[in-house]
């Protein structure tokens, strides 16, 4: 296949996969609506949700690193969407002291910074696990 269209087609898987992930992280947050918070200006909103889409672009690098078809890039790109939530869900039950959300939706600058290392850095291990 030319190199140019397949390109563009990985692009495109990654975008719908991207756009797919988003629209179930703004499923599973219940105390605030993500794209409005950031429209207000919540910094620390704005830092977990860049952390998951770059952790989720992550993901598919490794993927178009390690796979020959986009049907394999979907389906990885799609397992790296669940791995996220699990590890977002995972980061709001281990954080006792406080509800990773009602610190986000507060504008807490270190929580969405915490949020945000841990999308990207679980999506390196979730990444090169990738065979």
């Amino acid at each position: 296949m030319n190199s140019f269209l397949l390109t563009f087609l990985y692009f495109a898987a990654a975008v719908f996969i991207v756009v797919v992930g988003l629209f179930i992280f703004e499923l599973i947050t219940k105390k605030y609506k993500d794209w409005q918070e950031i429209e207000e200006g919540n910094g620390a909103v704005a830092l977990s949700i860049g952390g998951k889409v770059i952790g989720i672009c992550i993901i598919l690098a490794f993927s178009i690193f390690h796979n020959d078809t986009i049907v394999e890039t979907l389906i990885w790109g799609a397992y790296g969407i669940v791995l996220q939530m699990i590890a977002y869900l995972l980061f709001e039950l281990f954080t006792r002291r406080f509800s990773v959300e009602e610190q986000l939706k507060e504008r807490n600058i270190a929580v969405g910074l915490v949020s945000f290392c841990v999308s990207v850095g679980l999506s390196f291990v979730i990444g090169a696990s990738i065979t």
